[in-house]
C-alpha cells in the first residue's frame, strides 16, 4: 500500500504542484491521505485530455463511480490511486457522496456544450474545487464546509480564467453565455482567438466575482482550528493570480513563476491571514 501512496504523491507533485506544496505543511501522518485525495482529483480532472472523446471519457468516469460504489474491487486493488483512495475513505470516513458529485460535475468537461449561466459556473466550481478543500480539511480532522465553499469557488473560477485559452482552443466555453451576451461577445470570436473590449469586460466581471468569493473566506477561516490551514493554502495564490490577469490579454494570461507560488504558499502557512488577503 505504501507504493500506492508514493505513486499518488508523485502524481500530485507533477500534476498539481500547488496542492502538493500545501500538503507538505500538514502533519506527516496525514500527508499520504491528502496525496491520495489530490491524486484522485488530478485523475478525474484530466479525463478529457486522456480520453479525448466523450464516450471513453464517460467510461473512465463510470469506472470511478463503480469503484466508489464498491464494485470492481479487483481492478481497484491494482490501480494505485483507487487503492490509496479507498484506504483513505475507510480510514478517515470520507463521504463518498461528495466524491461521486465531483465525478458527475466533471462530465461537463467531456463535451463542447457552453456554460449558460453564472449560477451554473459557480455550482461547477463548488462541485469540483470547494469539495476538494472540504474533504482535505476532513482528512485534517476539521469540518470546514463554511469557508471551503467560497474558497473553492474563488480558486476554481481563477483556474478557469487562467485556462481560458486552452478551453477556447478546443471550443469549450466555461465563461457563461449570459455573461458573454451581456457584453456583446459571440462564441465564434472566442474560437477564432480574437480579443475584444467586450471579452475583456466579461473576464473582468468573472475576476471580480472570484475576488468576492475570496473575501468571503476570511471570517469563517479565522474561526477554524489552524490544523485545517493546509487545505486552504492554495487559495493564497488567488489574489496574486487575479492581479496578474487584470494586466493580461485574455489569450495570453501572465503566469506566476513556480518559485514565487512556492513562496506565497510558504508565507501563507506562516501567516494564515494571507490566505484570503
Amino acid at each position: 500500500m505504501q507504493d500506492a501512496f508514493a505513486y499518488c504523491a508523485e502524481l500530485v507533485r507533477a500534476g498539481d504542484r500547488d496542492r502538493y506544496l500545501a500538503a507538505l505543511f500538514a502533519p506527516a501522518e496525514r500527508r499520504d491521505a491528502l496525496f491520495a485525495l489530490y491524486a484522485f482529483n488530478v485523475e478525474i480532472g484530466r479525463v478529457r485530455e486522456v480520453a479525448r472523446e466523450p464516450l471513453p471519457g464517460e467510461m473512465r468516469l463510470q469506472w470511478w463511480s463503480e469503484v466508489l460504489g464498491g464494485d470492481r474491487s479487483g481492478e481497484a486493488a491494482a490501480n494505485p490511486i483507487a487503492a490509496a483512495l479507498l484506504s483513505v475513505i475507510e480510514r478517515h470516513g470520507l463521504p463518498t457522496s461528495e466524491l461521486h458529485d465531483l465525478i458527475e460535475a466533471r462530465r461537463f468537461d467531456l463535451y463542447e456544450q457552453p456554460m449558460t449561466a453564472l449560477a451554473d459556473l459557480e455550482a461547477y466550481a463548488k462541485r469540483t474545487s470547494s469539495v476538494v478543500i472540504a474533504l482535505a480539511a476532513h482528512i485534517l480532522g476539521v469540518d470546514a464546509q463554511s469557508p471551503a465553499g467560497p474558497a473553492g469557488m474563488a480558486y476554481g473560477l481563477t483556474g478557469l480564467i487562467r485556462a481560458f485559452p486552452l478551453h477556447a482552443g478546443r471550443r469549450q466555453l466555461y465563461v457563461p453565455t449570459e455573461l458573454l451576451e451581456r457584453h456583446g461577445v459571440r462564441p465564434d470570436e472566442i474560437f477564432s482567438g480574437r480579443s475584444s473590449v467586450g471579452l475583456n469586460a466579461a473576464l473582468a466581471e468573472l475576476r471580480n466575482l472570484a475576488r468576492r468569493h475570496l473575501a468571503a473566506v476570511a471570517a469563517p477561516l479565522t474561526a477554524l482550528p489552524r490544523t485545517a490551514d493546509p487545505a486552504f493554502l492554495p487559495a493564497a495564490l488567488v489574489r496574486p493570480w487575479l492581479d496578474r490577469l487584470d494586466r493580461s490579454d485574455a489569450f495570453a494570461p501572465v503566469e506566476i513563476s513556480p518559485w514565487r507560488r512556492q513562496w506565497l504558499i510558504w508565507r501563507a502557512a506562516r501567516n494564515p491571514a494571507r490566505i484570503a488577503a
